[in-house]
């Protein structure tokens, strides 16, 4: 396997934004990196499979081989740098951004053997699709007992926002993102409507009787938080169990929030980005009864993947939250202190498009390279 030695850079003084104030309001206040990496530190990255185009999402399995979804509908079963294509998925159609995208196991996986996948089923009236969640066992390298969970409607040939990561709570809960599905004006404020929304089931499909929104009229029940662009960011936090997102802004306003039932996290009426052309969404940053992000990114990194260290194999990254770069091309290292981010970290700067990071069951950190494939990091 190939190897490359990636220096972990930093940025001496950076602006970062923390909430802070008793009601939600925003302040800015530039914050000198705390957890600097030692002089000349550096990580070696090893491949682990190479030549993979899009690789969209990973999951490791107890023996050690690791599932990956490549967005142009393939399912790949990794083991002892074999590669195998992994047969019995639904019909997927590649659009725009949406394809084959996430991968999960469910918390029990070994007594249960549940897998979840997220991606665009044409299912339904209309052309083009949507996205959608389900579950299947492998047997063998072939999935089985596959069941569709829940599958966002309109279809429609948008190309844009398709969100889709998936995460279990502490409680066995599953959450999922939908986006905006391109549509800013109709679906992020409507509960009718699905997309620029989080969701959350039990782990069979089945609508909690204490989701938010179960018993109103006209509402998708499924729906666990709304206002949402495009969460393609979703990790369970390792002390507290709540769900944390990151999501797509326009340009500027990528954001971290942490997801609370029932609660508006404002896009597009609130939104710390403008549109691509340069104009003006919205002249409003925070508004009543809107939650303010954790975090927000301005100028946007294009934020993909997210994972918390707990692992001890990085002392000097241990509690932090690793985050990827589409646009950049590089891994961003956040330091959290007292739940707030308090300092940023450039590391692999120019490793690609990286789509997705997970700290595997074995302490290592892996992440998926565009155009590469998949990635160990090892410290030295």
């Amino acid at each position: 396997m190939k190897e490359g030695m990636q220096t972990m850079r930093q940025w001496p003084l950076i602006c970062v934004t923390i909430f802070t104030c008793a009601t939600g309001c925003a302040r800015q206040v530039e914050t000198e990196i705390t957890a600097r990496a030692p002089e000349g530190a550096v990580h070696r990255t090893e491949a682990v499979a190479e030549g993979i185009g899009q690789p969209w999402g990973m999951a490791f399995l107890p023996d050690g081989s690791m599932l990956v979804t490549e967005k142009g509908g393939e399912l790949l079963l990794i083991r002892d740098g074999e590669r195998t294509q992994v047969p019995g998925l639904p019909e997927t159609v590649v659009i725009g951004q949406g394809g084959l995208m996430d991968v999960v196991l469910h918390p029990e996986y070994e007594s249960n053997g549940w897998i979840y996948l997220s991606y665009v089923s044409p299912e339904g009236n209309g052309a083009g699709g949507n996205t959608a969640i389900m579950r299947a066992r492998l047997q063998g390298d072939r999935l089985v007992d596959g069941e569709q969970l829940y599958k966002g409607s309109p279809n429609t040939e948008s190309g844009r926002h398709f969100g889709s990561r998936i995460a279990f709570d502490s409680s066995g809960y599953l959450y999922f993102s939908i986006g905006d599905r391109g549509a800013r004006d109709q679906n992020p404020q409507d509960l009718a409507r699905d997309g620029g929304k989080i969701y959350r089931l039990h782990d069979d499909g089945r609508i909690p009787a204490d989701n938010p929104f179960v018993g109103k009229d006209g509402v998708k029940q499924a729906i666990y938080s709304y206002g949402h662009r495009n969460p393609q960011g979703m990790v369970r936090h390792p002390e507290t169990g709540k769900i944390w997102i990151h999501e797509h802004g326009p340009r500027g306003g990528d954001e971290i929030n942490i997801v609370a039932a029932g609660k508006n996290y404002g896009w597009p009426l609130v939104t710390y980005g403008i549109n691509y052309s340069g104009t003006e969404i919205t002249d409003r940053k925070e508004a009543p009864g809107m939650e303010p992000p954790l975090f927000h990114w301005t100028p946007s990194i294009a934020p993909s993947g997210m994972a918390f260290v707990t692992s001890d194999k990085y002392p000097e990254w241990k509690d932090s939250l690793l985050v990827g770069s589409l646009k950049f091309a590089y891994l961003e290292r956040l330091v959290l202190r007292d739940g707030e981010v308090v300092a940023r970290e450039k590391v692999l700067e120019g490793i690609g498009r990286l789509r997705d990071v997970r700290q595997a069951p074995d302490g290592f950190v892996y992440v998926s390279v565009e155009g590469r494939g998949i990635f160990k990091i090892l410290p030295l």
